[in-house]
């Protein structure tokens, strides 16, 4: 299986830090985030890694370059950023034939690569997404996820004032080729996952849970949570 690391975002939020480090090279305990999604994937049995870059390129680029995954790891460049879904459309060439994953590279991010693998194989029928949910300290931020009977994501509740339960959606999914064909289908350049894709798919989405460590370091009061709680494997 292939995976495409997210990596492109301005990350807005956690300025003036941004304005000299992309958001995916953010340390958490001196360690930059790109780094432990290569550990953890590759470690885990991905084969190859595809990380888009945009804002400050040249550093995410050095970053990959002297990385020991560099092998494992390959680079395609957004002069405009197309949106998660765009992302994903653009490349479909690099994904080949199979399943591949997606993840927001801006989570730091602890699971069994190959338990969520497992939960995809194991989907129930008809799911065509496998979505990584975790249990959120702060569920007014999160999109808050409820399954019907069988396992699969019914309603999803997108950063509401009273959400009906803390499970959310982590931003790492698994994707069969099918959902490409659905996203080429919108006919546009630009396309967001949350927005354009995962809405369309409710009633065939099945769930992974997290229930290691999973958190969204968007923020500066996220990050400073995550330098606290963090224990490395």
């Amino acid at each position: 299986m292939r995976a495409l690391l997210l990596a492109a975002g301005l990350g807005t939020r956690l300025r003036p830090l941004t304005n000299s480090i992309p958001k995916c090279l953010v340390p958490i305990q001196g360690k930059p985030l790109l780094g432990y999604w290569f550990d953890l994937l590759f470690t885990g049995g991905i084969e190859r890694a595809l990380v888009n870059t945009h804002h400050h390129a040249p550093a995410v680029v050095e970053f990959v370059t002297r990385s020991p995954w560099r092998d494992q790891v390959d680079l395609v460049h957004e002069a405009l950023l197309l949106g998660t879904g765009g992302t994903v459309l653009c490349n479909r060439g690099w994904f080949g034939r199979g399943a591949f994953m997606v993840a927001h590279a801006d989570n730091l991010s602890r699971f069994p690569v190959a338990g969520f693998r497992a939960a995809h194989a194991t989907r129930p029928p008809g799911a065509a997404i496998t979505m990584m949910t975790f249990d959120t300290d702060d569920p007014q931020s999160c999109g808050i996820v409820d399954l019907d009977e069988g396992g699969l994501v019914r309603t999803f509740h997108e950063k509401v004032a009273d959400p009906p339960g803390c499970r959310a959606n982590g931003a790492v999914y698994i994707f069969e080729p099918e959902v490409l064909d659905f996203i080429s289908g919108l006919d546009r350049e630009v396309v967001d996952l949350s927005v354009d894709v995962i809405p369309a798919y409710l009633g065939r989405i099945g769930v992974y849970h997290n229930a290691d460590y999973h958190r969204d370091i968007g923020t500066p009061e996220s990050l400073r949570r995550a330098e606290a709680e963090y224990r490395r494997a």
